[in-house]
């Protein structure tokens, strides 16, 4: 016999890791570490949001960030598996650019971009990485940018 409230519910997100870093800050008796993590959830039907946390070890940082990532959450309008005309965006030196694309032709993107559209249900698309940094960070900022201006 279950208590109605020790049975946890199950969430429909998925989640993915993007980015662990170890960060540290000069104090009088040396450097303090702590973790940053960036989470990507979705739900695969439209809705995204990325998460960024520090924490004292990793499993608190990434529980922190998935907290912020839910709060972050927008939903994208798509247009069966896909988006329904280009966009592109910039969030500090990242740049990105989605275009739709027909069925079958599969989600043609890299990087941090690939995860974001992949949580936010996206399967066909050809998305480009467009800035100069390889920041996993930035550019997952710049393709939710990317997604918010997309009208239905």
């Amino acid at each position: 016999m279950y208590h109605k409230d020790a049975i946890k519910k199950k969430s429909d997100y998925k989640e993915k890791v993007l980015d662990l870093r170890r960060v540290s800050r000069v104090v009088a008796g040396g450097k303090r570490f702590s973790f940053r993590a960036t989470v990507v959830i979705g739900n695969e039907k439209g809705s995204v949001g990325v998460g960024v946390s520090k924490g004292h070890d990793v499993a608190q940082s990434v529980d922190k960030a998935k907290s912020d990532a839910k709060k972050n959450l927008i939903h994208v309008p798509l247009k069966g598996r896909t988006i329904p005309h280009e966009v592109e965006a910039k969030y500090s030196a990242a740049r990105v650019r989605i275009k739709p694309a027909r069925p079958g032709h599969g989600l043609r993107a890299g990087g941090a971009a690939r995860n974001v559209l992949l949580l936010a249900g996206i399967k066909d698309a050809s998305a480009k990485l467009l800035g100069t940094t390889k920041n996993k960070l930035t550019n997952a900022l710049a393709t939710l940018e990317a997604l918010k201006q997309i009208k239905k």
